[in-house]
């Protein structure tokens, strides 16, 4: 049964900094066997090029026995701007406890959670911390994937598709969160783009991937307003990814999309959240899938 009391003698839970980089690569290693230390030394310096958000910590947690790290959890922070004020959003990324330990992992969780005021997400939970995610409250914001081919759907001719760049006159038609996420998820490795649809401007962001071991190039959506708008451009979008050898797409929803030609797959990439909102279906904005790729 996992421990949510106090840590016992010479355990405890804090956040860590550059000098934890060595033990925390060592720590996620034993725990992601499939990842190479240099890959998570790469994820944390990638991290440290990300701008601090307030007084949250850039990097994430440790558990520590005696000094050494035997849990660690990687905490991506982000400012998300609305109409409705901003709002923070921390994914929780790659959490990995030593088995001696793991009795502690969920007490280490709480510590990590703890504020009422974030929106807290895990978008690739494994089994073991899908359990704790139940225990504390986590919902779903996305039961499954569609995965459709948008070239299938109708364009209108005047219809197109734009890769952002600063100096379009059509940014200053998007507010101004949705214009830095746009510039940021480009300087990040995404395709950010502004779909022109009847006039309108719509912003699109998607992350190129593999799916089926890496066999299948695809898209994830990982920014759209709602999934009507991207239902909206997507003949555009389609086109667009065509002319660049690509024609799967994926995004994450409740229930099949109606008008997107593809289908819809119940109990793929379930993701979570915890906090004063849910954020929307098909949202993955400055969370592991883009900072990682994963």
């Amino acid at each position: 049964m996992a421990v949510l009391g106090a840590f016992p003698s010479g355990v405890g839970c804090r956040p860590f900094d550059e000098g934890d980089w060595e033990g925390v690569a060592d720590c996620l290693r034993r725990g992601f066997p499939e990842r190479s230390r240099s890959y998570w030394i790469e994820a944390l310096t990638r991290l440290s090029r990300r701008p601090a958000v307030a007084d949250f910590p850039r990097y994430g947690f440790v558990l520590e026995k005696s000094g050494k790290i035997v849990g660690a959890v990687l905490t991506l922070y982000a400012r998300h701007r609305g109409v409705d004020g901003d709002e923070i959003r921390c994914n929780l990324s790659s959490w990995s406890v030593d088995a001696e330990f793991r009795p502690y992992a969920s007490r280490m969780i709480a510590t990590v959670i703890a504020r009422k005021d974030v929106v807290y997400t895990n978008i690739s939970p494994s089994p073991e911390t899908l359990k704790l995610n139940k225990a504390f409250g986590f919902r779903l914001f996305s039961g499954g994937q569609v995965a459709f081919l948008p070239v299938l759907n109708a364009m209108p001719h005047q219809d197109r598709v734009l890769e952002v760049r600063s100096d379009l006159a059509e940014m200053a038609e998007l507010t101004d969160n949705e214009r830095y996420i746009l510039l940021e998820h480009a300087a990040l490795g995404c395709l950010s783009l502004i779909g022109v649809c009847d006039g309108v401007a719509l912003p699109i962001v998607l992350k190129p991937r593999r799916i089926l071991h890496g066999l299948i190039p695809c898209c994830q959506v990982v920014y759209c307003r709602s999934h009507a708008d991207l239902l909206r451009c997507a003949g555009a979008v389609g086109r667009f990814l065509l002319r660049r050898g690509k024609l799967l797409c994926l995004v994450d929803a409740m229930g099949p999309i109606a008008g997107l030609f593809g289908r819809y797959f119940p109990n793929k990439g379930l993701k979570y959240f915890k906090g004063p909102r849910s954020p929307s279906p098909g949202d993955l904005t400055f969370t592991e899938m883009v900072l990682f790729g994963s």
